[in-house]
């Protein structure tokens, strides 16, 4: 018996400022993650949980808190390949718990949790993971044994999520080199659908799902060890549409899975037939037409962007499974990816990034181009991007 009520009912929910007792992550918080490891049985304590650091009921009301969930799991059939496609349930689960709200995912995690439901008794983290536990091994038969460690002393926070980004960069350079070409199936995933009804995300070698945290080859081992759960099989069929890369059987699986919301996605594209956004992504493309190009906000980037804009205000004009054109939510991988926004010109039609995406993209994009992407180090506004672009021979 939990303390609260729990199943796919209270998934959509929201809990707005004022109403929670405890946020964990989001853009107030520095440093949080979450990190599923596959080890052999024999390493794993089934049934463990853990709280190290202060717990929600010795965490001051309305209050913002640094947090890492660490989960092992082991299993006769359970790979490495499967870390990313598990670790990626633990937004669906939370989101089952009355009262809990889970956005994101990796290091960029953003969970709230409802004063109603801390009356009721949830105000521990212990009986979070007890669901985690029980719903996991009863919708993923393949996990036989599972600890949840949940950290919220600060100094333990960030050493843990520092040694996940090596494990995310390491799952990220696998897909690196392989395209789309390459292949005859891509994967869609509808994980988010409850709170964007009409989304579909369609993941290809060259396109990381919008949250960053599925590529081709996590969808393929989510495929193979549950074909009926979030991820699915896309059939290719064929290129329609070169220049900003669409294929018929792709249109065919979005039209059937958005309710005929959307029925042609370019993959490659922010301003035709853009690929829609559920809330979950990395960042968010937003066309700027005073330089006829575009910028790119992380969601951690705090302040408000080049066109005065902070991200939460352009959050709301990509999201919610709606075809916008010009705003466009993605995976932070995706700036390395040789297709990056093909359709509209790649980095050429880039303007404005964040200074830490910025990073990103000098890892591929060519100098010169780097060089005529103005950050918020640079321009604090439009009329002073325009500026730096003619300086930059680039209007």
């Amino acid at each position: 018996m939990y303390v609260v009520d729990v199943g796919p009912q209270y998934e959509g929910e929201r809990i707005r400022r004022g109403e929670y007792h405890v946020e964990f992550g989001g853009p107030e918080v520095p440093r949080k993650g979450e990190l599923v490891t596959v080890r052999p049985a024999a390493e794993v304590e089934h049934d463990r949980i853990t709280v190290t650091g202060p717990d929600l009921k010795d965490m001051p009301p309305d209050s913002a808190q640094p947090l890492f969930i660490k989960i092992d799991v082991a299993g006769e059939q359970l790979d490495k390949d499967l870390e990313a496609v598990v670790e990626r349930r633990i937004h669906q689960y939370i989101n089952y718990i009355e009262g809990a709200f889970h956005m994101g995912q990796r290091n960029e995690i953003w969970i709230r949790i409802h004063k109603n439901s801390v009356k009721k008794g949830l105000d521990s983290l212990a009986p979070i993971g007890r669901i985690l536990i029980d719903l996991f091994t009863a919708e993923l038969p393949v996990i036989e044994k599972m600890s949840v460690e949940f950290y919220t002393e600060p100094a333990k926070v960030k050493s843990l999520v520092e040694s996940a980004m090596k494990v995310y960069r390491e799952r990220d350079e696998k897909v690196l080199g392989l395209k789309e070409e390459d292949v005859d199936e891509f994967y869609g995933c509808v994980l988010c659908q409850s709170f964007a009804p009409t989304h579909v995300c369609i993941i290809t070698p060259e396109r990381v799902s919008l949250c960053g945290a599925i590529n081709w080859f996590d969808g393929r081992a989510a495929t193979k060890v549950d074909p009926e759960g979030a991820q699915f099989v896309v059939p290719k069929g064929q290129l329609i549409d070169e220049q900003n890369v669409s294929y018929d059987a792709v249109n065919e699986i979005v039209a059937a899975r958005s309710m005929g919301e959307s029925t042609v996605f370019s993959l490659h594209s922010a301003l035709e037939n853009p690929h829609t956004s559920c809330g979950c992504f990395e960042a968010i493309v937003f066309y700027i037409p005073e330089v006829d190009g575009f910028g790119i906000v992380n969601r951690d980037f705090v302040g408000p962007t080049v066109i005065g804009e902070p991200f939460s205000s352009l959050a709301g004009l990509a999201s919610g499974g709606k075809q916008n054109a010009g705003y466009l939510g993605m995976g932070v991988q995706y700036l390395k990816s040789p297709k990056f926004l093909k359709g509209d010109g790649g980095y050429n039609r880039v303007a404005w990034l964040t200074s830490s995406l910025k990073e990103v993209a000098k890892e591929v994009a060519p100098a010169g181009v780097i060089a005529a992407i103005a950050t918020e180090k640079d321009v604090q506004n439009v009329e002073d991007l325009v500026g730096f672009r003619q300086r930059a021979g680039r209007l």
